[in-house]
């Protein structure tokens, strides 16, 4: 789906349509099969039928404790979509607000994860810095480079010429600020955002939430 949304708006051609670089990128990290991504292309540039269903749409809502909880979705039914979103809220303790109501909240970032070794940190740092990276973290071997959309394109493939072992590269959504939940309501919300992650129109769930540790060991000891 999102390979055919950008090729609609942007054009066939990789070299020339980022977004679409990126979507291709991305299928390729999930061994989506080449044909497949062949015909997603080309029923964004028309080649194909049902090229005009697709519609992207972004929905707002707050979920346990008032979090703000910001849903991309693609589909070809939006009543559908919307019934299958609200319900999903609800049931999870939350609810779907209007459009605005935590968009302001949140900032496109470029993200880059790459596994990095102690040797080569230094110098991929710099590089990265020197190319535009805004801010960088390290957890453990794990590399996360933050940029500017902007200069997105330029980290990426500096890292790329570098031959590093980049896991994730996407434009995401970061919360300008977030809030920290109580156990209780962090292990529900938890459980939300993993039912709205599975629904077949949902593409990306962004959250303002912070959760604390002893939440997240529970919640994952539990899968």
């Amino acid at each position: 789906r999102e390979i055919t949304i950008a090729a609609r708006q942007g054009g066939p051609d990789p070299e020339m349509n980022f977004r679409l670089r990126l979507a291709i990128q991305k299928a390729k990290a999930s061994n989506m099969p080449q044909d497949n991504t062949e015909r997603a292309i080309k029923r964004g540039a028309g080649a194909e039928g049902g090229q005009d269903a697709l519609k992207e749409v972004v929905f707002e809502g707050y979920g346990p404790g008032g979090i703000a909880i910001l849903l991309q979705a693609m589909t070809d039914n939006h009543n559908r979509t919307v019934a299958e979103i609200r319900n999903t809220l609800t049931r999870g303790g939350g609810n779907l607000g209007e459009n605005g109501c935590v968009a302001w909240n949140f900032e496109s970032k470029g993200v880059i994860t790459l596994e990095v070794s102690d040797d080569r940190e230094e110098e991929l740092t710099l590089m990265t810095i020197d190319a535009g990276a805004e801010d960088i973290e390290l957890y453990d071997s794990m590399l996360e480079i933050r940029t500017p959309p902007e200069s997105f394109e330029a980290v990426r493939r500096v890292l790329e010429e570098a031959d590093a072992e980049v896991e994730t590269a996407e434009l995401s959504l970061r919360p300008k600020s977030t809030l920290l939940l109580d156990a209780k309501r962090a292990l529900q919300t938890l459980r939300l955002l993993d039912k709205l992650e599975e629904l077949d129109d949902v593409q990306r769930v962004y959250t303002n939430a912070d959760f604390p540790d002893e939440a997240l060991e529970e919640y994952r000891l539990a899968l």
